[in-house]
């Protein structure tokens, strides 16, 4: 992305990007300055990081009552594992995401940095919900989120499942335990597609309109969910030598006419190009500093109220303006380049 890491140019769209070597007083002081102005503090400093350099909520509360604070860990400020190293690979492990995702053959991280995601979510949702309480209070409060508990939140589903049913659910790739036909399917082009059926009636549909073989649905060996559950195999193989004779587009317009849910598997190149993107208008140009990209609007439109798509900043880009409005001449800001402190 003209020389920026993609999760860089993600993760810091919109904002702006101030410096600071905090083991210099000089730049506490500075920090001090903007938290006198802040409404939020978030941090991410491994657990007792954030107290030795007086930025932890008690610390701050004194001098910032109406401050809000957000510290951001692995496992939390207390507990065996406090200070345990976490990366968001080693949480999919911790949270038993691993355990439960990929094949029978082998087990899967997955594609994207989930519980890094998870913790940046729920400390949003705690930072919103902290700031409702403050217009009710007038007082400031901590709002603690650990990678493990926003992970482990999201697991809720098989951790139930498990406890309660004394089985774990078994890793089946994108194929369904408990429903079939449910998952990937290839057609003669090469195409993947990925649908599943949720009730008789769009077994019938099935056999009929996308396979136009009516017969199928009657087979002994197939007409129940249960029975095609236990004949998966022989399911799949006849499902297999239908789809032959398909393309891909073929048989989503068959199961869309059938009222059948589905989605071609599509790659990166085949999501940046959806249809319904383009449609919705949801693209935008924002500048980083190797050039101009394409980014996509915040998921969530409120209605009236334009979308913010700030530029992606270089880092340290906003150092000299952010400390010039902090009240910091030319000259002050230059010695703290020259020490190093910014």
């Amino acid at each position: 992305m003209h020389g920026q890491s993609s999760f860089f140019v993600w993760a810091n769209r919109g904002k702006e990007s101030l410096t600071l070597d905090l083991k210099k007083p000089e730049a506490k002081a500075i920090v001090h300055k903007l938290l006198a102005e802040a409404d939020v503090f978030i941090q991410n400093l491994a657990p007792g990081a954030s107290q030795r350099m007086g930025l932890d909520f008690e610390s701050l509360h004194a001098d910032y009552p109406e401050l809000i604070v957000c510290d951001i860990s692995g496992y939390g400020d207390s507990g065996p594992y406090r200070d345990k190293k976490a990366y968001d690979l080693l949480i999919q492990a911790a949270a038993g995401l691993i355990s439960v995702s990929g094949t029978e053959a082998a087990p899967s991280r997955t594609g994207i940095s989930i519980a890094d995601i998870a913790a940046g979510m729920y400390a949003y949702t705690g930072i919103l919900s902290a700031l409702l309480q403050r217009a009710r209070t007038g007082a400031g409060l901590r709002v603690e989120v650990t990678m493990l508990e926003a992970l482990s939140e999201w697991m809720s589903y098989p951790l139930n499942f498990a406890h309660y049913g004394g089985t774990p659910p078994a890793r089946n790739g994108v194929a369904h335990p408990g429903i079939a036909p449910y998952g990937q399917y290839q057609t003669g082009d090469g195409a993947s597609v990925i649908f599943g059926l949720q009730n008789e009636r769009e077994w019938q549909r099935f056999c009929s309109e996308v396979l136009e073989d009516p017969a199928l649905a009657a087979d002994d060996r197939f007409n129940s969910n249960l029975q095609r559950v236990a004949n998966r195999a022989a399911l799949d193989q006849e499902i297999a030598s239908h789809l032959r004779s398909m393309t891909g587009e073929q048989l989503v317009k068959r199961l869309d006419r059938g009222g059948i849910a589905n989605s071609p598997l599509n790659d990166m190149h085949d999501v940046w190009q959806h249809a319904q993107f383009a449609a919705r208008n949801r693209w935008r140009e924002v500048q980083t500093p190797g050039g101009a990209i394409q980014a996509l609007l915040p998921p969530a439109t409120l209605s009236g109220v334009p979308a913010s798509m700030g530029n992606v900043p270089a880092v340290g880009e906003h150092s000299a303006s952010v400390l010039k409005s902090l009240g910091m001449n030319e000259a002050e800001i230059e010695a703290l380049a020259a020490a190093g402190t910014i």
